[in-house]
Order: C-alpha cells, then sequence, then structure tokens
C-alpha cells in the first residue's frame, strides 16, 4: 500500500509530529506484521525519529542542526537562497527516509519516540510517502 499525506509548514525551520497520521495509516492498511517505509521527496526537507515527549527536544534538535549548518552566503550551490543551500546540507545529515517495523498491526516505536518531519526552508507544501510492506 502506498499512500502520500501533504503538510503545510510554518515559516523557516521547524520539526512536526507526523506520528499519528502515520499510526493510522498502518492500522487502515490491515498489516500486521511488516514494514512501513517513510520517504520524503524533497531537498530542503527531512524525516527523523525522537522524542516526542518534551518539547524543548524539538528546540535543541533545531539549534543543534542550525549550529551544524548555519545559514551564510559562502555556499558554492546558491541556487535559489543560502536557506535552501543550508537546507540542502541539513536534509542529507537528517535523511529523507525511516524504515519502521509494524508488529500486531502497530508501529513498534519506544515510549517517548515520534516522527518528526524536519522542515529546513519553510513555510511550504511538502509530501511525505508512506509504503507499508506485509512479513
Amino acid at each position: 500500500m502506498l499512500k502520500t499525506i501533504h503538510i503545510q509548514t510554518p515559516p523557516k525551520e521547524s520539526l512536526v509530529n507526523i506520528t499519528t497520521e502515520i499510526r493510522e495509516l498502518v492500522r487502515e492498511s490491515g498489516v500486521v506484521e511488516g514494514i512501513c517505509v517513510l520517504a520524503v521527496p524533497h531537498t530542503t526537507a527531512g524525516i527523523t525519529l525522537n522524542s516526542i515527549m518534551d518539547p524543548a527536544t524539538n528546540s535543541d534538535i533545531k539549534n543543534e542542526i542550525k549550529r551544524l549548518v548555519p545559514t551564510r552566503v559562502d555556499f558554492e550551490h546558491i541556487y535559489d537562497t543560502p536557506a535552501d543551500a543550508a537546507g540542502h546540507i541539513k536534509s542529507t545529515i537528517t535523511g529523507a527516509t525511516l524504515a519502521l517495523i509494524v508488529t500486531d498491526g502497530e508501529l513498534l516505536l519506544g515510549g517517548s519516540q515520534g516522527i518528526l518531519f524536519c522542515e529546513f526552508d519553510g513555510p511550504r507544501s511538502r509530501k511525505i510517502h508512506i509504503r507499508i510492506i506485509k512479513e
């Protein structure tokens, strides 16, 4: 089963919790045992798995990624804006895919884990492709 969800991201950089939407798609799929693969088809966005219990986690992740890859004008590949070039690198750091185990019809996540869509050049209309594969 292949599904695509659409989200509208806020300006600049953000982490959007999409865990609920992905859990619902897994349940709707009827797959009891298998794998759920998520793919982000954007070069200035990514996807990651991390704690969703403390909102400060999002701030720490965003701030550290900004510290590692600040927006600057000396990138060699500035196509659109310096934020666009920095977003390409940030996307590479976070990655654009996740593979998650499905067992007993549910995503197998830790108690505080959630799926976070990483926006590095918002606001944008974004897509996430989800493939749920039966064992």
